[in-house]
Order: structure tokens, then sequence, then C-alpha cells
């Protein structure tokens, strides 16, 4: 872990040219190393007592001048890392920035690593674990439910429903620890109904949250969505529909699709990667071989598949063939049969009775889009409803986590006959797994490696 009494600084603005960009210094030296460097309008920087902003110019120790900047002044605690914070707002181009930032340097700041600034935030408690994650969750929002979500676990809701779980197991712990103490007493006498009521509540609650929790990590972390099928099926033409825009190109010769696209759609929130592929089939084209392959590979890849095939033409052994291969890779498989528009609504094949589902399309019409995309939403999410500023477990070590507590917090309540002492290490351990997602018992290589993925100056 770094020195908390070091003054840091960063580019808390992304790379590129802007209007304005921030350089941000926190620490116990901030302001006086802004006021070295700093020639104000007016006023002086240490003579603020709280928030303020000053107009000036950043000047060398030569006296020259470096840019003319806005110093936002946030004395500790009431700053985003409870320290002292000062943020220089120049403008945004590489020259001015990492001017300002040399000269901050040269008056006695350390170069901020990733994500110091929410770590600091984090150890002098103004943040908890859940919550300097969901910076994170916040800054690589793709869609509205992202954000939503991110907002929601920086707002303390989840944390706040651990934190009721954690005082109902370390107010059974104190009951079972009074029994060792007092062998005499009967547990089931010292623990209260109230009391055991509220543990089989946030047992019950804690598996709720693991039912929602793959939900969860898959609005952060998005989803693969790979159509695939024969050649001149309309994968293409499908792949324009959902994207409403015409992206890929569309033919009636076979082959035409011979690379892998891609775009992001949102579907039930969450952000998902629609891939186009090249049709599967044997051929001698070299380069519509690299594309089948990859339409494997892709595959391989992908949370979900759309199998596409032509429900205007007379049933393609082929077709079988490629959704036989897809059922070894263990995700939902749809068969869309496409071109409805040409012909009345049809049973499906009879093999497509093992997919996942089986839906009639007019990529031509849009006809069967809004029951398709409703579909493919309820699939990602495994037909689990999340309200949108609900917050979620949504990482994997967090989903362990809270799977051991619930784990053992239901050992305990199914057998409170047992000695106190296995009683006591169940709770304990319960409290151990609660902790390890708040932070408060988190191992500190276990915290550089999280708040290592932060970009620099946040």
């Amino acid at each position: 872990m770094t020195n908390p009494d070091d003054t840091i600084v960063a580019i808390s603005t992304p790379p590129g040219e802007g209007g304005v960009g921030i350089v941000r210094l926190s620490g116990p030296e901030a302001i006086a190393i802004a006021e070295g460097i700093f020639r104000s309008s007016r006023g002086k920087l240490l003579a603020t007592r709280g928030q303020q902003v000053f107009h000036g110019h950043i000047v060398t120790s030569a006296g020259a001048l470096v840019d003319e900047v806005l110093c936002v002044v946030m004395r500790g605690p009431h700053s985003y890392t409870r320290d002292d914070v000062v943020e220089i707002n120049g403008h945004g181009g590489a020259g001015p920035l990492n001017a300002i930032l040399e000269e901050t340097l040269g008056a006695g700041a350390r170069l901020a690593t990733p994500g110091e600034f929410t770590l600091r935030a984090f150890l002098n408690g103004r943040i908890d674990l859940i919550q300097a994650e969901a910076v994170i969750d916040q800054i690589q929002a793709r869609t509205r439910a992202n954000l939503q979500a991110a907002n929601a676990a920086a707002s303390g809701t989840l944390s706040r429903q651990l934190q009721t779980m954690g005082e109902t197991v370390l107010a059974l712990l104190a009951r079972v620890e009074a029994a060792i103490d007092f062998p005499e007493d009967d547990l089931p006498d010292l623990i209260e109904t109230p009391l055991l009521a509220e543990a089989r509540a946030a047992r019950d609650t804690m598996f709720a949250m693991l039912k929602k929790s793959d939900a969860g990590c898959l609005l952060r972390e998005g989803a693969t969505l790979v159509i695939a099928g024969c050649p001149n099926v309309g994968k293409s033409s499908l792949f324009n529909l959902l994207l409403r825009d015409a992206r890929a190109i569309v033919s009636a010769q076979p082959g035409t699709t011979r690379d892998r696209i891609e775009e992001y759609i949102t579907l039930a929130g969450v952000p998902v990667k629609l891939v186009d592929t090249a049709g599967m089939r044997q051929t001698d084209d070299e380069v519509e071989q690299i594309g089948v392959r990859m339409a494997r590979e892709t595959l391989q890849t992908a949370q979900l598949a759309l199998l596409v095939i032509d429900g205007a033409a007379p049933p393609n052994p082929e077709d079988e063939a490629i959704f036989r291969e897809f059922q070894s890779l263990e995700i939902p498989i749809v068969v869309i049969r496409n071109k409805s528009d040409l012909v009345a609504a049809s049973a499906p094949p009879a093999w497509a009775l093992d997919a996942t589902d089986t839906l009639a399309l007019s990529a031509l019409t849009g006809a069967g889009l809004e029951e398709l995309e409703n579909r493919l939403g309820s699939l990602l999410l495994g037909g689990v409803n999340v309200a949108a500023d609900e917050a979620l477990i949504n990482r994997l070590y967090q989903k362990d986590s809270l799977r051991r507590a619930s784990v053992c917090l239901e050992r305990f309540l199914v057998d409170m006959t047992l000695s106190p002492e296995f009683l006591a290490v169940e709770l304990q351990e319960a409290l151990q797994a609660l902790g390890e997602i708040t932070g408060e018992t988190t191992p500190d290589d276990v915290l550089e490696k999280i708040f290592g993925a932060f970009c620099i100056g946040k």
C-alpha cells in the first residue's frame, strides 16, 4: 500500500484534446504545492477555509506562464479523498496538462498510482469497497441500466444491506459466545425469537441476492450474442435489423460476409456485443474458410447464439448439423425461422425442438423483432426481474463470498443443538465472508489488485 502522507497528483481527464482538462492534487501539502505554482487573480489558496474556486495562472519557478486556469480548493474532510484536494482546471490538451503536471511534481508532489485517489477515500473511511468498485462501474457504464446499478451501489444501498446482515450475525455470535462462557445455559434459550427471525430473513436475503448475482455480473460485463447459420439465410439482414442500421452488406450472392462484424446494442439493459459471422459451409475459397473458422471461434466466447434458417425454403440438413455442433457449447440457442413474410407460419423442424427457443421472423419487414428482443433479454437475465435502481452483487468474488456467508448461516440455523464452539466458527466465517465484500476483512494484496484496475487520476 502507498504512503498516505504523500501528496499525490495525476491528470484526471482522458487523453486527447478538449476545452478543459483537470490535474488533481490530494494530500497534506496539496494546497501548499498548488499555491507555490499558482498566481491568483485574487486571494490566496492557503487562506480558504472551505471549498472555493480561484482564477489565475500556473507559472514556472522562473515566473514563465504555463496556462490560465481555475483552481478548485476542497479542504478535507469535505473532499473526495477526505484529504485536502486541489483540482487545477486548465486547457484540455496534452501540452498544457503535462506542463502543469510537471510543475506540481517539481514542487514536491508524487505521481499517483492507478486508483490511488479512490483508495485513499476507502482507507479514510469515506466509502467502502463496494462503493469504491462502483466508481469504476460508473466510469465504464455503457448503458443506462449499467449506470443506474452503479449509482445504486455507489450510494451505499448494497453496503447497508450487508451491514444489516453483518449486525445480525454479530448479535448471534455474541449469544453463542455467551453459551460458551456459561455452559449451564442452553443456547436456544439465549437467542430471542425476534433475533432468530432476523437471522432467517438475512439468510433469505442472501439467497435472493445470489439468485440475481448472475444478472448483476452480466449487466456490468455485458454479453456476446453471435448470429450464425448457413449462407444466404438472412444473418446480415437480422444483424442490421437489430442494430436499426445498415451496417453489414446484404447480397443475394452466398458468402458475402467473410469477416466478423461486431457492434454493440442494448437488450433488457444489458450491453450486448452483436456479432455477424460468415455463412457456415464447406468451401474451397481460402478467405471464406477463414471466415467460417472465425465464426466457430467466436461462438466459443458467446453467451447466446442465434441460429438463422431459411423458413421459406425446404428443410436443409446443414441447419441441423450446425445446430448439433452448437449444442456442445452449452449456451442458449434460439432458432430464427427467417423470411416469414414469404410463407405462412409453419411448424419448426423437429430438431429445433431441442433448441432453447424457436421464433418466426422477417428480417425484411421487422415482423417478430419485438418478440425476439424480449425473449433475448429474458434469456440473458435468466428470467430474473431487476429493478432499475437495484444494487446488485456483480463480481465473482462478491458472489463467492456471499455464497459462503449464506452456507455458514444456513448451517447455524439448521441445527443449533450442535456444540456452541462449532456454531461460533460458522458465524465467524460468515462475518469474515461478508467483510470481504465491503472491504473490512479484505487482504491488502487483494485490495491492491482491485484498485490497480482503476485508471490513473481516479
